[in-house]
């Protein structure tokens, strides 16, 4: 993928990111900074308990005005954007018919777990799945997802028959449909995220295929993350697809190779920490492991752990409470010194290092406000268990570096360091997903500097935290133990 022969100083590249809320396209220069951006909302759809939906047509044409408002606004500067990437959530999952690219399903979510009873019965086989994929036997992930829509839709039970049904990662199928060659195909960040591919044979594996009842000619080609995917046809351009890769595997990347000493924390809708690992790490007891980037032959794995309820928590407590105006008004209730109530966060399943369901509620009383700020300290509480089941498994981290919209709230920030007593490193640009995309899309230069200096929250004793953080992890241990539900 040699790139055309352009002066470094005029060399742009597209990242697109689709998240849970927002669809976003953003150019940026070969040094890592922003020229243009453009962002569409996209909607969420909760038709049941568990259900959590998105419609596959609109996200497709948020992407699709994402990335022409971006490149409309560079002008003449357009032409000099020389590649393209995508980065999507991991773990949602889409049916569609190979033959004209329509919709035979809603994109079903990575926060849906509809299937989890379904799931149940392959209990027997857990440890295996944990050995072969990485992850947990939950119904966050494609296997159950996809099995579901072959159970229930009778359109994707009409395409499997007539030969023509495509389904896979949510990536695969914008793919599909972005690509004027139609290319069906899938990155490793994605395929790991399926339940059903191998972390060491690097593609789809046989075995959990036929347990779980998927049928593999259904599913995407399995391919590196730098890969020729095909190409974008916008006005007046085309434009190379040459990254496709997870919003949590490209946030890893935005300040250029990961330090081996730090763990990364990204928080949207979930929260999520990273450290790499220089080899295949086999099972990691209550953690995940993934493949973040193949290229060539080089693959750099991580270990993961995951909080289900961040973003989506927020979003729950303003379902339920009169709550305007949170984003502004959180940082000053998180400078307020009246201690808040302790939340059971189970939002979506409670994620690692516990993998089970508990109902979510409040410990005390508490006005609305605190509320809104036991919600972002159990974010925070839940990312301190994961540290802690980190360091049974890796080398102490020194540092935490932070990303993801809610690391704009510096009150999270400061609690995180206070109760991991590690210094926490916040980056002027929190869209760390977009700026991982273009480093990779820029072949992973080794200098990446930031536009500006980010901030340092250093820890400081915060007694009244840590004795919240106990009786929070008491509490939440108690609810486990009366809950026999897997998450």
């Amino acid at each position: 993928m040699a790139e055309p022969g352009v002066p470094r100083k005029t060399k742009l590249y597209l990242a697109l990111d689709q998240g849970g809320h927002a669809s976003r396209a953003l150019v940026f220069d070969a040094h890592g900074s922003v020229v243009t951006r453009s962002v569409r909302e996209v909607r969420t759809l909760h038709l049941a308990p568990d259900w959590v939906e998105q419609d596959a047509e609109e996200l497709v044409a948020s992407m699709q005005a994402a990335m022409g408002e971006a490149l409309q606004a560079l002008g003449a500067r357009r032409d000099h954007v020389l590649s393209a990437g995508l980065a999507t959530q991991r773990s949602s999952i889409v049916c569609w018919d190979k033959r004209s690219g329509a919709t035979l399903s809603p994109i079903i979510s990575w926060q849906d777990r509809r299937a989890q009873a379904w799931l149940s019965q392959f209990s027997a086989h857990a440890d295996k799945v944990h050995k072969t994929t990485g992850l947990f036997l939950s119904a966050h992930y494609g296997a159950s997802k996809l099995r579901w829509c072959l159970d229930h839709l009778p359109a994707v039970r009409d395409a499997q028959a007539g030969a023509y049904l495509a389904f896979g990662p949510l990536a695969a199928f914008l793919v599909f449909r972005m690509t004027r060659e139609r290319a069906f195909l899938i990155d490793p960040a994605n395929a790991a995220r399926t339940l059903l591919w191998n972390l060491e044979t690097l593609n789809w594996d046989a075995t959990l295929l036929d347990l779980f009842g998927i049928p593999g000619a259904c599913l995407p080609h399995c391919v590196a993350t730098r890969h020729e995917f095909g190409t974008l046809a916008v006005p007046g351009r085309v434009i190379p697809l040459h990254v496709v890769t997870g919003d949590q595997s490209a946030a890893l990347f935005s300040h250029g190779q990961p330090r081996a000493d730090s763990a990364y924390i990204n928080i949207g809708t979930g929260a999520f920490v990273q450290r790499i690992y220089g080899c295949y790490p086999g099972q990691a007891r209550g953690l995940l492991s993934g493949v973040v980037l193949r290229d060539a032959d080089a693959v750099t794995y991580v270990i993961e752990g995951t909080v289900n309820g961040a973003g989506s928590a927020l979003s729950w407590l303003q379902e339920r409470v009169d709550l305007p105006d949170v984003e502004q008004q959180m940082p000053a209730w998180l400078q307020r010194t009246e201690e808040p109530p302790l939340f059971i966060n189970g939002v979506a399943g409670v994620g690692s290092p516990y993998w089970a369901s508990v109902e979510s509620r409040f410990i005390g009383a508490g006005a609305p406000w605190q509320q809104a700020v036991a919600v972002l300290e159990s974010i925070v509480f839940l990312l301190q268990a994961n540290l802690e089941e980190f360091a049974r498994l890796t080398p102490v981290s020194h540092t935490l570096r932070i990303s993801g919209g809610l690391a704009a709230y510096a009150g999270l920030c400061t609690r995180l360091a206070d109760l991991t007593g590690l210094p926490v490193y916040r980056p002027r640009i929190y869209e760390a997903t977009a700026r991982g995309t273009a480093w990779l899309l820029a072949a992973c230069p080794s200098h990446w500097p930031e536009p500006a200096p980010g901030t340092w929250f250093n820890p400081t004793e915060n007694s009244g935290l840590r004795a919240r953080y106990g009786r929070w992890k008491a509490a939440l241990h108690a609810a486990l133990a009366s809950s026999d539900t897997p998450g």
